[in-house]
């Protein structure tokens, strides 16, 4: 218990303030929060509140508070940003995925229309080798 005696009327009367650092509510957690938050700026780290001030005591928790918060935020932007950029790297792939399809489809079409000619052509030769076949064969017979 800390006591201090100040004389401050003129009658000389004396008025005694007394605290403990005991009784504050919250003091002995300024220990366990006197942390230091590496991500963040020297100029925004936390001071160490006055510690016989509550007042103090809880705007250094509440900038603590603060600081995890904004850790957390960084942490959470860096993990978003990690998953946009394999997104974005998927996405890259898929553009590519689908090109490629597009050039086979186009190469199928080719191929679909060079088979229906080579078709056709085999056709018309398979006829042209029967008609010959058979204007063929009169002439063997009568040899």
């Amino acid at each position: 218990m800390i006591t201090s005696t100040r004389r401050v009327s003129p009658d000389k009367s004396e008025v005694r303030i007394a605290f403990s650092l005991d009784d504050t509510p919250g003091v002995k957690d300024v220990e366990d929060l006197s942390q230091t938050f590496p991500d963040l700026d020297q100029r925004l780290q936390p001071v160490l509140p006055c510690v016989s001030l509550r007042e103090s005591v809880q705007v250094y928790k509440e900038h603590c508070r603060m600081a995890r918060e904004f850790h957390q935020v960084k942490h959470e932007i860096a993990v978003l940003e990690d998953r946009k950029r394999k997104l974005l790297a998927e996405l890259v792939e898929d553009e590519k995925v689908a090109m490629e399809i597009a050039r086979f489809e186009e190469e199928f079409m080719h191929l679909t229309e060079e088979n229906r000619t080579l078709v056709t052509v085999h056709n018309e030769r398979t006829q042209q080798l029967e008609q010959l076949c058979l204007t063929n064969r009169p002439m063997q017979d009568s040899s």
